[in-house]
């Protein structure tokens, strides 16, 4: 759960290790669930549950819990859960996009609402927030995995439109509507994944100072507490 603009890019520690790993197990496991409700319960032909599933994995979620999570996609045949977008301006006016799975969105609604209002920020309509992002279909994979010359060689070949190597992990880009395709390609010649997912990237960015950062870092740490909140994009930008 990693990107650009994602929230998870700027986060930084505050010794909350578990309740963070325990978090990110329970949004993880939900996304395997409804990925496996919504397709097949085997991997290799769904390619939404292999994501979710990789992801996981990257995260050292436990083989059990991942099994459990698609095992709960039969179990409860009621439970119904939605993808919905929220947009709004938190603190200083950045703009923010929140991704949530939820089996109840008036609860869901409410809940960010608060927290908006309550950070001095406002929820708006669709619309209000994403003409600041542009969506992009952005993978990701350990530098261990593969040599830097190697992943740019592939990811050309498989259509992709970006190739990046930080420190630690690569990142290719690529249109949302060819992610998978692009996937499939690299799955060829790559093993492991860190993740697979469809961000919004921001076309422009809000500066802020160190002065006003504790406030914005803990608007979007409140979000994060959420259980129906499975991503959070924002135009904000740190100053070092």
């Amino acid at each position: 759960m990693a990107g650009h603009s994602h929230w998870a890019g700027i986060k930084h520690k505050k010794g909350k290790a578990d309740k963070n790993r325990s978090k990110i197990f329970s949004k993880l496991s939900k996304e395997i669930t409804v990925a496996a409700k919504l397709g097949d319960k085997d991997p290799a032909i769904n390619p939404r549950l292999r994501s979710a599933i990789q992801s996981a994995r990257s995260a050292n979620m436990p083989k059990d819990n991942i099994e459990r999570a698609i095992d709960k996609s039969s179990i409860n045949t009621e439970l119904n859960f939605e993808n919905l977008r929220y947009e709004g301006f938190g603190p200083e006016k950045v703009a923010v996009i929140i991704e949530a799975l939820t089996d109840n969105k008036n609860r869901t609604a409410s809940n960010i609402r608060t927290i908006f209002q309550k950070a001095g920020g406002s929820l708006g309509s669709q619309g209000s927030a994403s003409h600041n992002f542009c969506q992009l279909g952005v993978i990701k994979i350990d530098k261990q995995e593969i040599s830097d010359d190697k992943i740019f060689e592939l990811a050309t070949e498989a259509g992709a439109h970006e190739c990046q190597s930080g420190n630690d992990v690569h990142e290719i880009q690529c249109p949302i509507n060819e992610i998978y395709k692009v996937k499939k390609e690299l799955e060829k010649e790559i093993s492991n994944f860190i993740s697979t997912e469809i961000q919004w990237i921001a076309l422009n960015n809000v500066e802020i100072s160190k002065e006003k950062k504790e406030d914005l870092i803990n608007f979007f740490e409140t979000l994060e507490d959420d259980d129906d909140i499975q991503n959070i994009y924002s135009n904000a930008k740190f100053l070092k």
